[in-house]
């Protein structure tokens, strides 16, 4: 199960109630005090913020629990969609006084999408400013229509508010069940129906969210959500007789820079020093063996040998394993749930060998963090509290000082049309052959081959294909093509004397020619905004859209949204408390992507420019 929530809404302190009543501590942890049991990193602790994903297992009675606790900073969203790929239920929690953020209805709808059973939590009713009426309309309205509430609650707003039950069989409920299922409708009007079995289907299937009320400070409803949680969300359903299915959620790295790899175990069993097979994000399968499994369980990790259906554990010995990696049998699932990172900034430091490794090992723990190394060192972000992040990590558990250049967008480069080129070379330090198409596609790259599978060894195809979607990373301005249909139509080579090496040094050559022949236009990311503002600063505020190439397109009174690039969007949001006099209200998430007005932006290349063969050749000589 995981707890999600918009930042600030009472993730850890429900968590810490949860493990409470299992009996996990034996005092609530306080978040302001900084002694939360799944906030571990000392910036979490600092700044009240949860930043990694934390995992705590114990049992509610007789039903084993994993609960993953995810940040709430939207700057921390990929952690969020790691834990989504794992769970089989949710409570998200919403706070009484700030109501519906913009967070949590990007939250819901992800959760919608993904049918995962979700019930509802509104946190701080003894808050003064507490809402429940309008509450529940705004999440009717923004979030879910077959929100179900399943308790009042009387002194609201104050210390003294508790929660009352509401009755299953009433009418209220019979109706939210009855738009969502014709043969219940029947049933319901027959006076027949068993609502508690049909809320049951339904919450299991998505449909309808129950939503309980309390206070995760005072301990006001937590043992009626705990009811809930048992009574609604559905138990894993994975057999330790089928073959073995997980999925590596999070990585990261302990005593003596050892990987420790947390994984569901989907389906089958898992049994210490055994092989096993590995399904990377990409790249081909290969086979290793964990050295050593811990089971999550009574708030702890335990050593074990083997493990089944239903856990998450921590496995050891996996030196190349990766987040996303599958392991045993490859299952399909959603890989992109949230927009990858649009921004990026340049990391200096004294020592720039120690700052590239310690970069190096927080991407393995946040593929998010992607890191390029060409005249400057550049990181991508979510955003701008990211930075103090990996900057408190960097010198809290590398010893490295860093400063950061401003934040810039990061541009893509879209195929403008078709492009062939062929080459062979047999004289000199290679020996190889290879011909390329490329053409756009709408959306990924496509891989396919026009020739004999069997005309090359494999190992040279391995290598063909592993470098074409390294050279992607960078095209004729040195931005990333994300969208690109690649066709092998030619191969050649002379045995004995060609090897991989060969193929890996000569396909950049050609692609990059069959690219050139294309043509490609770059692009800019753009942000959709959602901004509410004062109503006499309306006109005001579409000003100021306009000033940063931001075009408005829903105007609700004294609500505004449309797209803004998202190289504009923190000089546009800087000024937004000025202009609203503090009381705008700005979210923004990535839109799509537009081709950039006037001269395209060129990146800084790492590949030695494939297009400029000298340059080219004297790069890969200096590599060796």
């Amino acid at each position: 199960m995981g707890i999600v929530a918009h930042v600030d809404a009472g993730k850890t302190s429900l968590t810490e109630r949860l493990l409470f009543a299992a009996g996990v501590v034996d005092r609530v942890g306080r978040v302001d005090d900084g002694n939360t049991r799944t906030d571990s990193m000392d910036l979490e602790r600092k700044r009240g913020i949860t930043i990694r994903s934390a995992v705590v297992a114990f049992r509610l009675g007789e039903l084993p629990m994993n609960l993953i606790d995810t940040p709430g900073h939207s700057d921390f969203i990929a952690e969020v969609e790691r834990a989504l790929s794992v769970l089989d239920g949710a409570v998200l929690v919403i706070s009484a006084v700030e109501g519906v953020q913009p967070q949590t209805r990007l939250l819901m709808r992800t959760l919608d999408r993904l049918r995962i059973p979700t019930l509802l939590f509104v946190n701080k009713t003894d808050r003064v400013g507490a809402r429940y009426d309008d509450l529940l309309a705004d999440i009717r309205r923004l979030l879910t229509p077959a929100a179900v509430p399943m308790q009042t609650v009387p002194e609201l707003g104050t210390r003294a508010a508790t929660v009352v039950p509401l009755p299953t069989q009433r009418s209220e409920l019979g109706e939210i069940l009855a738009e969502r299922n014709d043969e219940f409708l029947e049933q319901y009007l027959e006076g027949t129906a068993d609502q508690v079995a049909e809320l049951a289907n339904q919450v299991a299937s998505a449909a309808a969210h129950p939503v309980y009320f309390g206070s995760a400070m005072t301990g006001v409803g937590i043992d009626e959500l705990i009811d809930g949680i048992r009574t609604w969300l559905p138990r894993a359903t994975g057999s330790p007789n089928d073959d073995l299915s997980a999925r590596v959620f999070k990585v990261e790295r302990v005593a003596a820079g050892q990987k420790l790899a947390s994984a569901r175990i989907v389906s089958g069993s898992l049994t210490a020093r055994t092989p096993v097979a590995v399904h990377p994000v990409d790249g081909p399968e290969y086979r290793t063996r964990p050295s050593g499994i811990e089971l999550y369980a009574d708030g702890a990790r335990t050593p074990v040998d083997r493990v089944e259906a239903g856990q998450i554990v921590a496995l050891r010995g996996l030196k190349d394993i990766r987040i996303g990696d599958q392991l045993g049998v490859r299952t399909t699932y959603t890989q992109r749930l949230f927009a990858p990172p649009t921004l990026e900034t340049v990391v200096s430091a004294r020592d720039r060998v120690r700052l590239f490794q310690a970069l190096t090992q927080l991407a393995e723990q946040d593929p998010l963090i992607r890191i390029r190394k060409a005249e400057e060192i550049t990181v991508s972000l979510y955003g701008e509290v990211q930075k103090e992040v990996i900057a408190s990590l960097l010198e809290s558990e590398y010893g490295v000082d860093v400063t950061f250049s401003e934040t810039t967008p990061i541009h893509v480069e879209r195929l403008n049309g078709t492009g062939e080129a062929i080459r062979e070379i047999t004289e000199g330090p290679w020996a190889a052959g290879v011909g390329f198409r490329v053409s756009p596609v709408a959306e990924g790259i496509e891989y396919e081959l026009e020739v004999e599978l069997g005309g090359l060894p494999r190992a040279f195809h391995t290598a063909i294909e592993e470098t074409v979607r390294q050279t992607l990373h960078q095209g004729l301005y040195g931005w990333e093509i994300p969208n690109i249909r690649v066709d092998l139509i030619h191969t050649a080579y002379w045995s004995p004397v060609t090897v991989a090496a060969d193929f890996r040094r000569l396909v950049p050559v050609v692609l990059m020619q069959a690219i050139a022949a294309a043509g490609t236009t770059v692009l800019e990311p753009l942000n959709h905004f959602e901004l509410d503002v004062p109503p006499d600063t309306v006109a005001r505020m579409m000003a100021h859209v306009a000033e940063h190439r931001g075009v408005v397109s829903l105007v609700d009174r004294t609500h505004l949204e449309g797209t803004i690039p998202a190289a504009t969007t923190h000089a546009f949001e800087a000024q937004l408390p000025h202009l609203g006099r503090g009381e705008a209200l700005l979210a923004t998430s990535f839109d799509s992507y537009s081709p950039v007005p006037g001269a395209p932006p060129i990146r800084h290349r790492t590949d030695g420019n494939p297009l400029n063969e000298k340059q080219y050749l004297l790069h890969l000589n200096q590599s060796l």
